[in-house]
C-alpha cells in the first residue's frame, strides 16, 4: 500500500519519540528519517521499527475491521456444505413451485420445504 504525507509524518513522529526515550540516537533517527522521508510503501517502514517497540507508525499497524464488512479468514469463510445447508429449504421451495406446475397443480408438493427443513434441522 502506498504511503501517504500524514502517515509519513506519523512514521517521522514514531521515530522522534524513539529519540525522546532513549532508543535511538541521533545519528540512527537521521539515517531513518530520511528512509522514511523517501518511503513510497508501507513494506518500506517496516525494517526500520522491527527492532523498536510501541509507539509505531499507523502505516504498520493491523487494520481495524471495517463495520458490516465480512473478513476473510479460515474462521469466517463460508463453507460449500454449510451454504448448502443454509439455502436447502430455498432451494426445496424452489423445486416445489416448479413441480407444482408439472404436476398441475397437486398441492403435496408443499410438504417438500417441509420435509426438508426437518431434516436440516436434525442434521444441526
Amino acid at each position: 500500500m502506498r504511503l501517504s504525507d500524514a502517515e509519513r509524518q506519523d512514521a517521522l513522529e514514531a521515530l522522534e519519540e524513539h529519540v525522546r526515550t532513549g532508543r535511538l540516537d541521533l545519528d540512527e533517527f537521521g539515517s531513518r528519517s530520511a528512509k522514511v522521508s523517501a518511503a513510497r510503501m508501507a513494506s518500506e517502514l517496516e525494517p526500520l521499527f522491527t527492532d523498536l517497540p510501541s509507539p509505531r507508525p499507523s502505516a504498520l499497524l493491523p487494520l481495524p475491521p471495517m463495520p458490516g464488512v465480512a473478513q476473510a479468514s479460515a474462521k469466517n469463510d463460508v463453507q460449500p456444505s454449510k451454504w448448502l445447508t443454509a439455502s436447502a429449504v430455498p432451494i426445496a421451495a424452489a423445486v416445489a413451485i416448479v413441480l407444482f406446475f408439472f404436476t398441475r397443480g397437486t398441492f403435496l408438493v408443499f410438504l417438500l420445504p417441509l420435509a426438508v427443513a426437518l431434516i436440516m434441522s436434525r442434521r444441526r
